[in-house]
């Protein structure tokens, strides 16, 4: 493959429904593979072989859609070389680009203007060993402009998910300086004792819901 083709699973408009823009219609280009396998996975069929798409056709498509913002995401596409240009080249066509990660690898290489909403792996993934430390270190080191790149995002799927997400977000002060969304894992957890266990502790996060899928089957894809 070469470094200006991307393997897509699928590129659609729909509303944002997770993180600091949810709410907002946006263009996702959803890269295909991963490798993972973490247990709470609500987008395995991205593991599937995409199609290759040159990069000019994948921004040609996103930009039929004119949201607002436009979010890459997976799978994992970190995997992808290609990605890199892809984001910088939205960027330069001033774009508002976000990038949805599993927070796995690195994101040092990203385009400093992107939005990083990296994924912290709780307990409960089955992976949480897996979660690059560096994406944390890069986020508290970064000069004050780019601070407001990055986000976190837990998802939480009961007490002991909690607890460990209680007890990173406090080690690093991350929502001192951060966006930290809390949200459930659809179907596991009650959203309102997540709700109470943030209350309780006075934990500076903010609670996510997956909007998309109360707006639409859970099951749907390309929403």
């Amino acid at each position: 493959m070469s470094a200006s083709t991307l393997t897509i699973s699928e590129i659609f408009h729909s509303i944002q429904g997770e993180g600091s823009f949810a709410g907002w219609p946006c263009a996702f280009i959803r890269l295909a593979g991963c490798g993972h396998g973490c247990a709470e996975c609500d987008t395995g069929y991205a593991e599937n072989k995409g199609v290759e798409l040159e990069r000019e056709k994948v921004i040609q498509r996103a930009l039929t859609f004119q949201a607002p913002v436009i979010e890459i995401t997976g799978g994992e596409p970190l995997l992808q070389p290609a990605v890199y240009p892809l984001m910088t080249q939205l960027c330069d066509l001033n774009q508002k680009v976000l990038l949805e990660t599993g927070g796995f690898i690195s994101v040092e290489k990203v385009d400093k203007r992107v939005h990083k909403i990296i994924d912290l792996k709780p307990p409960s993934s089955g992976v949480a060993q897996q979660n690059n430390p560096d994406n944390i270190h890069l986020a508290l080191e970064a000069e004050v402009p780019h601070r407001h790149t990055f986000e976190f995002k837990i998802v939480i799927a009961g007490k002991e998910d909690y607890a460990w997400a209680k007890s990173l977000v406090q080690e690093h002060q991350l929502t001192d300086s951060f966006t930290v969304m809390m949200g459930v894992a659809f179907g596991k957890l009650d959203p309102a004792e997540l709700a109470e266990w943030i209350l309780h502790d006075r934990i500076r996060a903010r609670l996510q819901l997956q909007l998309h899928k109360y707006l639409w089957d859970p099951s749907r894809r390309g929403v």
